[in-house]
Order: C-alpha cells, then sequence, then structure tokens
C-alpha cells in the first residue's frame, strides 16, 4: 500500500496552531507537533484551547469537551485529527463546536456515538516525520510512563539487565526519546506513545502493566490497538520484564497492514485548508 501526505493547497506566513498537553514535559505529547509541521508543511506552535486550529496525538477529548462548549466569535472551528478519549463523556454537544477529521480508534467512535470506520493514532506516523531511522540495536527498551520514570523497581531492573536499556519520555527533547526507540530491537512499555512509536518503526513490542497511572488506564491502548486490528495481550507486571525481555521477539509485526491502513487515513484526512502550499 503507498502512503501519501494531503496535496498542499494554500501559502500561510504563520504558523499551524496546535494544542497538546504541555503541563508535564512528556515525548508522547511533544512529538504532536512534529507530526503536524511533517504533514502540513509548516511551522506549528502551542495554542490554547480558544484559538487553536487543530487536536492531534494525545487522549484530549475529555479536555476537548471541556473547552469547546459554544462556538468561536470567528465561526473557525477547530480540528480533531488522530484524537482520542479514555473515558465515556456525559455531554456531547462538544461536537457541534469542532470538525472532526479522524479518531484514534474505535472505542472512542463508540464513546462520540459516531458511526466511523476508519481510524488512526498520529504517532503513527513519527517514523515518516523523524526521517532516516537509527541503527537498530540488540537492545531491549524499557519506557516506563511518565509518572513512573523514577521507579526504583524498574530502574534496578535495567540496570541488572544489559540488554535492557531503560527510556526516560521526560527528556526535553522529544525527537531523542524517538531515536532511543527506534534504535532497539523490541520495547516494553508502560506508556501508550512507546508502543505506537516502536509501530511505527515496525518494532516488535510488549505492552507493560500501567499500574493505575489514570482511573481508565488501558481503555487507551485498547482503542489504539483495535484501531490498526491489533490483539493486544494483557499487559505484563513488573516482575515479568526480564523474562520477556530475554524471549522477546524481534521479526516483523502481524498487524503491518493495519499500520499501513492507519496511516493512510491519516494522511487522506488531514485537513487540506491547512496544508501550506508548495513554492516553485
Amino acid at each position: 500500500m503507498t502512503v501519501t501526505a494531503p496535496t498542499p493547497t494554500m501559502r500561510y506566513q504563520s504558523p499551524l496552531r496546535l494544542f497538546w498537553y504541555r503541563k508535564e514535559a512528556n515525548f508522547g505529547d511533544g512529538i504532536s507537533a512534529e507530526i503536524v509541521s511533517h504533514v502540513s508543511g509548516r511551522d506549528v506552535r502551542w495554542s490554547g484551547h480558544a484559538s487553536c486550529e487543530m487536536y492531534a496525538l494525545g487522549s484530549l477529548m475529555r479536555s476537548v469537551a471541556t473547552h469547546q462548549i459554544a462556538p468561536r466569535e470567528t465561526g473557525r472551528k477547530p480540528f480533531i485529527w488522530g484524537t482520542g478519549t479514555m473515558t465515556g463523556l456525559k455531554d456531547l454537544s462538544f461536537l457541534n463546536h469542532v470538525r472532526v477529521a479522524l479518531l484514534r480508534g474505535p472505542i472512542t467512535a463508540a464513546l462520540l456515538q459516531r458511526e466511523d470506520r476508519v481510524f488512526g493514532d498520529t504517532g503513527l506516523l513519527i517514523a515518516d516525520a523523524a526521517g532516516e531511522a537509527p541503527r537498530r540495536d540488540d537492545i531491549v527498551g524499557l519506557v516506563p510512563h511518565m509518572h513512573y520514570a523514577d521507579d526504583p523497581r524498574l530502574r534496578k531492573i535495567a540496570a541488572d539487565n544489559p540488554r535492557i536499556k531503560l527510556i526516560d519520555v521526560r527528556d526535553e527533547v522529544p525527537m531523542r526519546v524517538v531515536r532511543e526507540i527506534a534504535s532497539c530491537s523490541h520495547i516494553i512499555s508502560q506508556s501508550l506513545h512507546g508502543l505506537v512509536t516502536a509501530d511505527a518503526f515496525g518494532i516488535p513490542n510488549t505492552w507493560l502493566d500501567p499500574m493505575g497511572i489514570h482511573a481508565a488506564a488501558t481503555l487507551k491502548f485498547y482503542d489504539y490497538a483495535a484501531g490498526i486490528g491489533r490483539a493486544l495481550q494483557p499487559p505484563i507486571t513488573a516482575a515479568e520484564i526480564e523474562a520477556t525481555a530475554n524471549a522477546a521477539p524481534t521479526g516483523d509485526l502481524p498487524y503491518v497492514e493495519g499500520i499501513l491502513q492507519a496511516k493512510e487515513a491519516l494522511y487522506a484526512s488531514f485537513p487540506r485548508g491547512l496544508v501550506q502550499e508548495e513554492t516553485a
């Protein structure tokens, strides 16, 4: 399958205004701007709920529902592109004030009472945005959620096993985290976008128990997996990390066709009016 970027249609001098979560340093939020810039051909800057043109990577739907409660004075609605939810929403009237380009997965669609048939997490385009991938080493990357980055159990496991490399998602340069993940032969991740990034680079990966990070910590994982047709196995526990690393598969992903379809949907659904016109 050929994956194609959207056709540019306009010429912009100003950056594209994108909202992403930035209260805490986390590569899974920070790469949103890199990906949107790659697809749009424009500079991207962070913008608040009142003026943003787009919501992309992340489980941002509750935040969108909280802030997009009335029409803007300009009449311009922000786009939702590859965004998901972690919980159900009582009031869906916010959907009148946004434009849904694409949702992360079918669980999000069901909770929004929509009948979408194609899905894609924005993070699946990170390998395209990153350019040439680094050399892949025979190393298993261990990617804790940002709230467990200093967990002594995980740090000890990595320190005691030379084949396991601990990857800190709080790096102030998100693309450094991406390159670290891309250099591994297998990824064990508590972070959803640790798994998504591994999938984007075709690296086999294993889900590590999120250990109650959020009230509905598992929903976003199953939402993403269902969107690419991945039969996601239950997460392993911290006690299983070393055994999993020692037996970690390093071959092709069995659901690669689902990834390609999601990437095609992401490129096809990106709003044409936000794409930079190419100069002659």
